[in-house]
């Protein structure tokens, strides 16, 4: 049976134009609903424009930041370079300048040498005494000092003050020596010289030690005797340091030495020139020495007695040293007996 159209009751042909209607409405949102990204330009799986610009920027601070490190690590670098280079050129700079303190104090020139040794030496009369005598000028040649009167012996020796032979004829002649000269029976001229310096673990204690004795004897003569006799006996060892200056300072001012101005002198090696120069001269001679009977000094102690050389046997005998003075003086001094020194009060 064939359905017939009537009122209110669709036809084929409309239910089909219904029907399609529907599924093109279907098929456009199914569209829209799996191709979202269709309608704003995009196709398969390209990244939209927000996404490629955030992986740009971070490769961009990426290499920002490797290229801010290298910059900081060449700056480190360059920093290293010139804590290294200044740091070697501040020691080139206190290399150079020791050099040239060096060579400058070597090469000082030689300043006038000490009152009261024209002869290279201090002479000591009665009383211990000293003959005062101007400072030698620089370069001039020693002045041997005056004679002595008839009857007078005239004793020379030259010491450093580090030779230890020197120090051990002190010890057996210097109360010998001291009564000839208190007595007034002889004369003691001493020659401070620095052979040894280079025996002192650096210091050069023999230079320093007769620039001492050099300032003592310009500033405080009359104590040279005491200070002399000191230093022999408070001789450091070869190969020692030696004393300080500040106490060679406090060994003057133990035995009487009281001008200040001797402290500068020794800090400051004032006659230093004047030792290097005298020691010269006693090594290649002539000797300062009235009469003397040799050309240079090759050691010391080198005593000489009226200028005749004192070749004296090791270990020393007070009695030797005695016997040629005796000889040295001959009849002269035989007539003329050394006085016994006049024996102290007692209450």
């Amino acid at each position: 049976m064939t359905a017939r159209e009537g009122p209110g009751v669709p036809g084929c042909s409309s239910m089909a134009s219904t029907i399609m209607g529907a599924l093109d409405s279907a098929h456009l949102r199914r569209t829209a609903t799996i191709h979202p990204l269709r309608e704003r330009g995009f196709m398969n799986d390209a990244l939209p424009p927000t996404a490629r610009s955030t992986r740009t920027e971070r490769r961009a601070e990426a290499r920002e930041k490797a290229r801010a490190l290298r910059e900081s690590q060449r700056k480190k670098e360059r920093r290293t370079l010139w804590i290294v280079q200044g740091g070697i050129a501040v020691a080139a700079l206190a290399i150079v300048a020791v050099i040239v303190l060096v060579l400058t104090n070597s090469v000082r020139p030689e300043g006038p040498g000490p009152r009261n040794m024209a002869s290279d030496g201090i002479k000591i009369g009665t009383d211990f005494i000293a003959v005062t005598t101007p400072a030698l000028p620089a370069d001039d040649v020693p002045i041997p000092s005056e004679p002595n009167p008839a009857g007078v012996v005239a004793i020379h020796i030259f010491v450093d003050y580090l030779c230890p032979v020197c120090a051990e004829f002190e010890q057996e002649n210097v109360e010998l020596i001291r009564t000839l000269v208190q007595s007034g029976a002889a004369t003691v001229e001493y020659h401070p010289i620095s052979i040894l310096t280079n025996l002192s673990a650096g210091t050069r204690y023999s230079l320093r030690a007769a620039n001492a004795a050099a300032c003592v004897a310009n500033h405080a003569p009359d104590q040279f005797f005491d200070f002399h006799e000191a230093l022999f006996a408070n001789q450091p060892e070869e190969g020692t340091p030696g004393l300080t200056d500040e106490e060679l300072i406090e060994l003057a001012r133990s035995v009487g030495v009281t001008s200040t101005l001797v402290d500068g002198c020794i800090v400051d090696q004032r006659f230093r020139s004047w030792v290097q120069a005298a020691t010269e001269r006693a090594r290649t001679g002539p000797l300062p020495v009235l009469d003397a009977t040799i050309g240079g000094i090759e050691g010391t102690p080198t005593i000489l007695v009226n200028g005749e050389l004192f070749e004296y046997r090791y270990p020393f005998e007070q009695s030797e040293f005695a016997q040629f003075v005796l000889e040295a003086a001959g009849d002269e001094f035989a007539t003329n007996p050394t006085p016994t020194p006049t024996p102290t009060p007692t209450e």
